[in-house]
């Protein structure tokens, strides 16, 4: 509890001090891209990195449950397994490719309305 005053005190101290006045004339800049301004822009290319790293690790994971579906060789355990295995990748890939999809409507609509 007392390190939370601490920090309202010291917050308050440096707003009183006008630092971040002093900041922002030094020239410091925004350290992400421009196009990222503003928070619809940022979740959606949060969502698109998002998308460009996931889509790899699901390939892979499909490969995977090819091969387990493969190694099975007609064992009903290891085809329940494998089967399971490929349901969860599909869900988790609907969920990342959904998420981005919405994102993206949102932001578009969003952007026609503002725009």
């Amino acid at each position: 509890m007392k390190f939370g005053k601490i920090i309202i005190a010291l917050g308050t101290f440096v707003t009183s001090l006008g630092i971040a006045g002093i900041a922002n004339a030094a020239g410091l800049e925004n350290p992400l891209n421009s196009d990222l301004s503003t928070v619809p822009s940022f979740i959606a290319g949060a969502l698109k990195v998002l998308v460009i790293v996931a889509l790899p690790i699901i390939t892979l994971f499909i490969v995977i449950s090819g091969f387990m579906f493969v190694f099975a060789r007609g064992d009903p355990a290891k085809l329940s397994k494998a089967r399971e295995n490929f349901v969860y990748v599909i869900i988790g890939a609907l969920l990342i490719l959904g998420a981005w999809l919405i994102a993206t409507l949102i932001g578009g609509t969003v952007t026609q309305l503002v725009g």
